[in-house]
């Protein structure tokens, strides 16, 4: 296995990458009785300078929750610079309205479902992303980049599906959301703090991203900064306490958009900024069932965990200075799954010899300003299941059961609705009556989707409920016993 601080890189697809000075050898490795080894070799001179990447992708961040979305009470003035000098995406969709899914879309241009990855991975979870899917930092890795995370990892915190095997030199951070058990920081694949002090992780998320940033400057780097807030539960350190004009929710806001402008003075600092791509998003809409802690969608209907507008379109803002045209606004569709195909172009990957096949595409005309997305569709998977297909300014959106939380009420039961989004955004006026023939289009146009779209793996298995039935009998042969705070 791959040893920290080594030159040698060994995956869990066995393949092993060396890297002298500006060239990358790729070597393919099979082996074959005792010892023997068949190297295939390959190699890439850099030609022109290729940009940096840094995503920061914050977690369950709202879409009325930053002022270049429309939010008055939460002043966010580094990620609002980076839209004002940027391009502003308003149509932008993850992949899920849950985390783990949402992840693996941004990470691999591939609906989730291709991969079985239904919901949320849970520290009592065996599985994670699959050893076969390919990630952005795989194939940025593999061509010269220098690659790392600073965050919330969630697609599997066991060896295997860590992010050192699949394509990062560099980890730091929680393997999970942060309301889980067990939180703790991880160093590459092993643990470096069992105790975590959650008022400071935003800081240390800061720190370990700055000095990324510094170590890297000398050569092509990825930085992939995955935030654990503003999901619940939340906490900001001390100099943001009281700061915003919504409560502590916007206080944790605040203080992410400080770490944007720390991210952002390191890059201008040691004179990256002109060469690098700044992408800022979240994994899904916010959690608004837990109210005030739970985050604004501004004028979209629902949150977190529906496949209404609220769950799944993101903020999502670009910035790259002398490419992307400053105050640009992109109103039409754009999906998470275009960042894969978008970096490897902006990069000069190849990605035809992909194996599996992209749900995304590059963007890269949209971002500099020379033309648009040709997709107009995208699917809203939940759990598994389509509940909702968009095709153009048209959505139509299926039955759904109401569903609670802790006897509260996430959101009322819909029959199915025909929404234009151009005209109701907040998706409140069925069209059906109205445009027959469009709902008939649109039904169509799904079920061509899913036959291209072809079977997939059954769901991995993600949660393991632990069997309590001792705790149950107990209670009912004393029923003055107190169940213990862990059940």
């Amino acid at each position: 296995m791959r040893k920290r601080n080594s030159p040698l890189r060994m995956n869990r697809k066995n393949k092993i990458a060396f890297l002298p000075g500006k060239h990358r050898l790729f070597a393919n490795v099979s082996a074959i009785g005792f010892g023997l080894l068949t190297f295939t070799v390959q190699a890439q001179t850099l030609k022109s300078p290729r940009p940096n990447i840094v995503i920061i992708n914050a977690d369950d961040l709202g879409y009325g929750d930053i002022g270049a979305f429309g939010a008055t009470d939460i002043k966010t003035p580094k990620i609002d610079s980076l839209a004002a000098n940027g391009i502003k995406l308003i149509s932008l969709y993850s992949s899920s309205p849950v985390s783990s899914p949402s992840r693996f879309g941004l990470l691999t241009g591939r609906y989730p479902r291709r991969a079985g990855i239904d919901h949320v991975f849970f520290p009592e979870s065996f599985t994670g992303i699959p050893s076969s899917e390919v990630t952005i930092a795989e194939k940025l890795h593999d061509n010269g980049y220098s690659t790392g995370i600073v965050g919330k990892w969630h697609l599997g915190h066991h060896f295997q599906y860590l992010p050192l095997q699949n394509g990062f030199d560099e980890y730091y951070g929680i393997p999970y959301s942060n309301d889980m058990q067990g939180v703790a920081y991880l160093q590459g694949n092993q643990p470096d703090s069992l105790t975590v002090n959650q008022h400071y992780i935003t800081q240390t998320y800061t720190r370990k991203a700055v000095d990324f940033i510094q170590r890297n400057k000398g050569k092509s780097f990825f930085l992939y900064l995955a935030h654990n807030m503003p999901h619940v539960p939340l906490y900001v350190s001390p100099p943001f306490e009281g700061k915003s004009g919504r409560g502590l929710y916007g206080d944790v806001i605040q203080e992410i958009d400080w770490s944007v402008g720390q991210v952002l003075q390191a890059l201008k600092d040691n004179g990256l900024d002109k060469n690098t791509l700044v992408i800022f998003t979240s994994d899904n809409g916010p959690w608004r069932q837990f109210d005030i802690e739970g985050g604004s969608a501004g004028p979209l209907r629902y949150g977190k965990g529906t496949t209404f507008e609220g769950g799944q379109r993101v903020p999502g803002v670009a910035y790259w200075p002398g490419k992307i045209k400053a105050g640009s606004v992109y109103s039409d569709l754009a999906l998470q799954l275009d960042i894969f195909p978008t970096l490897l172009s902006l990069a000069g990957i190849n990605a035809a010899d992909l194996k599996n096949p992209l749900d995304g595409e590059d963007i890269s005309p949209v971002l500099l300003g020379k033309g648009h997305r040709k997709g107009n569709e995208f699917v809203y998977f939940n759990n598994g299941k389509i509940e909702a297909f968009r095709k153009g300014d048209w959505k139509i959106h299926f039955p759904t059961k109401e569903e609670t939380l802790l006897g509260l009420t996430i959101f009322q039961g819909t029959d199915s609705l025909l929404i234009n989004l151009k005209d109701d955004l907040a998706e409140q006026h069925d069209l059906r009556k109205i445009y027959p023939e469009k709902e008939k289009e649109l039904l169509q146009a799904l079920d061509a989707f899913q036959k291209r779209f072809g079977n997939n793996p059954p769901r991995l298995i993600q949660s393991m409920p632990a069997d309590n039935s001792h705790i149950k009998k107990l209670l009912e042969r004393h029923p003055e016993a107190k169940l213990p705070s862990r059940f």
